[in-house]
């Protein structure tokens, strides 16, 4: 491509789809050198192009509360380090830019030419990271509990491991040699960015790099604000609530006031429940992903991912509420399941609007299953997330059994659960009858129950066990879900000790229906 001042429709999109794909290069490398389920089967990571002042640039399709929350919070990072080439900067703070704790970033600078034009990130979901609970997804009270917190530190320094950081961060693992070869797998995925980055710089010229993300950018912008202004002008309102926070308080309200004018939205959470004592607290990058993923859907198809799209989109919630908890509240299921309800929050509000364009409520859950236990002496740990129903919307009715908002991983194939530990999947199926009635029914759920072959600990973070996902138009609430230990109902959030021979059944809540029934 030559170096250009300003470019075309033609080189413009020749640009996005190239550095879109520069990430989707960056993922395959990760996913093919890992070595855990969660990562190499499941897919729970993501990769990103931010510029030099840490805006989002360019995204594969991976998983929205990843890259929404690094996209909010890569700006707050940058100036807390002095970059140079070969550098490599580990995270896992929620309230420096995270999620929660097993979601462990590496954030790699770009350099051409001695300039640096930006950085290489991915995210990706380690199933160890420290906590006592087997998988690092406890009940958990506070941050501690989660695992190991890891500010913004130089895991690699002008192409050097620093060995005292990387064994420290193994040395509070229980399956070290996993970790160990996960963030290497991260550390690979990074270096193939840098690669690409160079390789694209040095083609276009350094300058006209910078001017194609700057480009990326205000195009972004212009389709993100034609976007808003399909949506009629007015204020929208909706309210929801948690089922539960695993420490005995239930019924938790998340509100929103949508305010669309002039090509703008505010998204405003005040009313929202305070920060609770259990795990499903957000920081407000979590918020903000959940809220840039909904408007992002509402955008032209075109629009690149990137910041530009999400500077129309404002955002307040107020600081120690559920959806801007403060230190040291724990975070382990706010990133999963709070997540989730926002989006049907956000979605509930603009159905008022756009009728005919927003689905009916999701599943509302990731369904989170962890567990773990000793083979021999030998730790192991485990952990996914179960798909379930979509909503049912005015053109088509709802899916079954499969992801979504934001959630975007596979389920772990059986193949994978029973070759690695000591448990085997006795049912996997739809869950029939479970997606809301409708002119447009909901989606089904996903039945799966597990065998234990050994002891093991066990842990679920799972929603909508209490409070149904809505229809709209007069289309049937879904069905909720269910969690069931040797045919005895538990808990939605819960911790157990599972003996041999014990059997958890998972039945995840389908998709709410759109339109009266015929």
């Amino acid at each position: 491509m030559a170096a250009f001042s300003i470019m075309n429709s033609i080189e413009r999109s020749l640009f996005i789809n190239r550095i879109q794909a520069l990430c989707a290069e960056m993922g395959a490398i990760l996913q093919s050198s890992a070595v855990s389920p969660n990562i190499k089967d499941r897919l729970d990571f993501s990769c990103a192009l931010f510029d030099s002042e840490g805006l989002l640039c360019a995204q594969a399709a991976h998983i929205p509360v990843h890259l929404g929350s690094m996209a909010y919070a890569m700006g707050g990072i940058i100036p807390q380090l002095e970059w140079r080439p070969g550098d490599m900067v580990i995270v896992n703070d929620p309230y420096l830019g995270g999620t929660h704790l097993p979601d462990v970033t590496l954030i790699a600078p770009l350099f051409a030419e001695s300039q640096l034009l930006g950085f290489a990130a991915n995210r990706a979901h380690h199933a160890d990271i420290g906590a006592k609970a087997p998988g690092s997804m406890p009940v958990s009270h506070t941050l501690e509990e989660e695992g190991i917190v890891i500010p913004p530190t130089k895991l690699i320094a002008e192409g050097r491991l620093d060995e005292e950081v990387f064994n420290g961060v193994k040395a509070c693992l229980r399956t070290p040699q996993i970790g160990h070869a996960d963030l290497f797998a991260q550390v690979s995925g990074n270096r193939r960015g840098e690669g690409l980055v160079g390789e694209l710089a040095a083609t276009m010229g350094v300058e006209a790099f910078r001017r194609g993300l700057a480009e990326v950018h205000d195009y972004a912008h212009r389709l993100a604000v034609a976007g808003l202004e399909t949506i009629p002008q007015g204020v929208y309102r909706f309210a929801d609530v948690m089922d539960d926070d695993g420490r005995g308080n239930v019924n938790i309200p998340i509100k929103a006031a949508i305010t669309v004018a002039n090509g703008r939205a505010t998204v405003d959470f005040s009313g929202t429940a305070a920060q609770v004592g259990g795990n499903i607290n957000c920081p407000k990058s979590v918020t903000a992903a959940a809220v840039y993923y909904c408007f992002h859907c509402l955008m032209p198809p075109e629009t690149p991912p990137c910041a530009g799209s999400l500077r129309p989109i404002e955002i307040i919630a107020p600081a120690g509420s559920l959806l801007n908890a403060t230190y040291p509240a724990a975070v382990a299921a706010g990133n999963v399941e709070t997540s989730m309800r926002i989006v049907d929050v956000v979605a509930g509000a603009l159905a008022a609007a756009l009728p005919d364009k927003i689905p009916a409520a999701s599943q509302g859950s990731m369904n989170n299953i962890a567990f773990g236990g000793a083979t021999g002496g030998r730790p192991w740990d485990y952990y996914e997330t179960i798909g379930g129903g979509t909503g049912g919307n005015a053109a088509f009715p709802g899916l079954d059994a499969i992801h979504s908002h934001m959630t975007n991983t596979l389920n772990t194939p059986i193949e994978a659960l029973e070759m690695n530990h000591p448990v085997r999947v006795t049912r996997y199926g739809v869950r029939r009858g479970s997606g809301g009635a409708g002119r447009r029914p909901g989606g089904n759920g996903i039945v799966r129950e597990y065998l234990f072959k050994e002891d093991a600990q066990v842990t679920l973070l799972t929603e909508r066990r209490r409070s149904a996902p809505w229809g709209l138009g007069s289309g049937a609430a879904a069905a909720p879900g269910a969690n069931r230990l040797n045919d005895r109902p538990i808990g939605a959030k819960v911790s157990l000790q599972a003996k041999p021979g014990d059997r958890l059944l998972v039945e995840t809540p389908g998709g709410g229906g759109w339109g009266s029934p015929a």
